[in-house]
C-alpha cells in the first residue's frame, strides 16, 4: 500500500494537497504523521528516514519515493488513470497544469501573511498590496474555470481534481482570514468546503493539540 508522510494537519497546507488527491478519489494509502518544528531529533530523523529532503509531504510506494506535492499529484495521475487528477482533454490538462504550476510557485505574499492555521479564531487582518493582489488573481482563476467548465461540475475543470488538491488550502485561509470571496467565486469556495474529504483533514486539524508558535503571530 502506499504511504504518504504528511505533518500537522493544522498547520501543513503542503501536506493536505496530495492527501486530498488520495482520499477524495478513494485511493488506498497508509497515512504517516511526523509532527513538525518540534527540535526534536527523532522527528527529524524518522523523517530523513523516508526522504532525504527532510521535508513533507512524501509518498513511498514501494521501493519509489516521490516528494513535493505536486510531483506527487502527478505521480498519482500517472499511477492511477483512472481518478482523472487531470482533464482528458489536452487543452484543459494544459489549463489545470498551468494554474496548478502557478500556485505551487507563487502567491509568497498571501502564503506569508496568512499561514495556514485551522485553529486561529476567524478574524480579518491587514493585507499588503501584493497580498491583495494574490487573493484577486486567485478568485479570477475561480471564476475564469467556472465559465469555462461549470456546466461539468462544481470543481476548477467538473470533477475533483489535481489542481482542486492545490488550491484547497487556499479555501482554509480565506475562511480563517476572513477574506471576502465575489460571488463569481463563491461557488468554488463552498464546493470545497463540502467535499467530505475537505471536511474529514479539517476535523483532524482542529482535533490536533500540537502548537508551533511560530505560526500563532497573527
Amino acid at each position: 500500500m502506499l504511504k504518504l508522510i504528511i505533518g500537522n494537519k493544522n498547520y501543513s497546507s503542503w501536506s493536505m494537497r496530495p492527501w486530498l488527491a488520495l482520499r477524495a478519489n478513494d485511493i488506498p494509502f497508509e497515512e504517516v504523521f511526523i509532527p513538525l518544528y518540534t527540535n526534536d531529533k527523532a522527528d527529524k530523523d524518522r523523517l530523513l528516514s523516508f526522504s532525504d529532503s527532510g521535508k513533507v509531504p512524501a509518498l513511498i510506494d514501494g521501493d519509489i519515493t516521490v516528494w513535493d506535492s505536486l510531483s506527487i499529484i502527478e505521480y498519482l495521475a500517472e499511477k492511477y488513470p483512472q481518478a482523472k487528477l487531470w482533464p482528458d482533454d489536452r487543452a484543459r490538462r494544459a489549463h489545470a497544469r498551468s494554474i496548478s504550476a502557478e500556485m505551487h510557485s507563487g502567491f509568497l505574499p498571501l502564503r506569508n501573511e496568512c499561514g495556514m492555521n485551522l485553529h486561529r479564531p476567524v478574524r480579518a487582518v491587514e493585507m499588503s498590496d501584493d497580498a491583495r493582489a494574490n487573493v484577486a488573481r486567485i478568485q479570477d482563476i475561480w471564476a475564469d474555470c467556472y465559465r469555462r467548465y461549470g456546466k461539468d461540475g462544481p470543481f476548477l475543470f467538473g470533477a475533483f481534481g489535481g489542481a482542486d488538491a492545490m488550491f484547497a488550502p487556499v479555501v482554509h485561509r480565506f475562511r480563517t482570514y476572513a477574506i471576502e470571496v465575489k460571488d463569481e467565486a463563491r461557488h468554488y469556495y463552498d464546493a470545497m468546503m463540502s467535499l467530505p474529504a475537505f471536511q474529514e483533514w479539517t476535523r483532524a486539524g482542529l482535533a490536533e493539540t500540537l502548537v508551533i508558535e511560530r505560526f500563532e503571530t497573527v
